[in-house]
């Protein structure tokens, strides 16, 4: 008797229990069939392309090489450069756009009058094409009439040949490259300091905690998470830059801008080397998963704090 009532208080599972615990799967099938089929598949190929000795003018008739491309890419210095560059760049144009990004949201997060068209002509820059963007910046950095010329001639400081000579190229890449994305930044860390309550806030200041303990204790533990997420992506993003260093400078001078997605389209589509290109183009596919691995362990950790 006692069994008797004890199976009759098991749970039993029903068909909706069961679709519901596959709904989250089933959610997410379109996204990832979605991801492999446009950008997990031309990965493949590209792998494979990376292995072979393929030209641009036969992309199809290249004979299988092994990891011979990679060895070679190793083994030259320039390959070494062309890193350097990307890493200096990129930590250029993180650490500048989010610290102004920063700024700019603590700014205009704040009451003011005319806040709401000062939000406006802060975003901007990032609603404006690329291809605007390097035009923009070339006449402006132009040796002999740019406009930057002329203020610094102005205050003393001399004029520079701020595209051509690799002394100031690469900063003046950064420059414009700030200029474009520190609004997204600004964007994503408004968004997470609206969502900060402002009971603690004001519990703080009625703690009399000054304005950077304020940030600092209350402010900043709550955006974390924003911030990680915008320097993960700010840092693959200019990992795979292009656009703007390539209209700019083409990657020199002396290849002082030379950056790996550069260096995969000079060895494509000037030496006509598919091969090596595909391997190097692998190579900064490396170092975005191992910032995203970076990443992930971060967030783990605090998340498990």
């Amino acid at each position: 008797m006692h069994n008797e009532v004890l199976t009759r208080k098991q749970p039993v599972s029903s068909p909706r229990r069961r679709r519901i615990t596959w709904a989250p799967y089933l959610f997410i099938a379109l996204p990832v069939l979605y991801s492999l089929a446009l950008s997990g598949l031309p990965l493949l190929k590209g792998f494979q392309l990376s292995l072979t000795s393929a030209k641009l003018l036969n992309p199809n008739g290249g004979r299988f090489v092994g990891l011979q491309n990679y060895q070679t890419l190793l083994a030259s210095p320039q390959t070494w450069a062309s890193i350097g560059v990307t890493l200096l760049y990129t930590l250029l144009v993180v650490t500048s756009s989010v610290l102004l990004g920063l700024a700019a949201a603590l700014l205009i997060n704040q009451y003011f009058f005319g806040r709401v068209v000062v939000r406006a002509m802060l975003t901007v820059p990032w609603a404006v094409p690329t291809v605007a963007v390097a035009l923009v910046f070339t006449w402006m950095m132009n040796g002999g009439s740019g406009i930057l010329n002329a203020v610094t001639e102005t205050l003393g400081l001399g004029r520079h040949e701020w595209l051509t000579d690799p002394t100031w190229a690469l900063l003046s890449v950064t420059v414009a490259t700030m200029w474009k994305v520190t609004p997204f930044v600004m964007l994503v860390l408004l968004a997470a300091l609206q969502a900060v309550p402002i009971e603690l806030v004001e519990a703080a200041r009625v703690d009399g905690a000054n304005p950077w303990t304020t940030f600092r204790v209350v402010t900043m533990p709550a955006i974390l998470p924003s911030l990680r997420v915008v320097v993960l992506l700010m840092t693959i993003w200019s990992f795979r830059r292009f656009e703007i260093i390539w209209l700019l400078t083409g990657g020199g001078p002396a290849d002082a801008t030379n950056t790996i997605v550069v260096g995969v389209y000079r060895t494509a589509f000037s030496q006509f080397n598919l091969g090596v290109a595909a391997a190097l183009g692998m190579l900064g596919v490396v170092m975005s998963l191992a910032v995203t691995v970076v990443y992930a362990v971060v967030e783990r950790q605090g998340t498990e704090r």
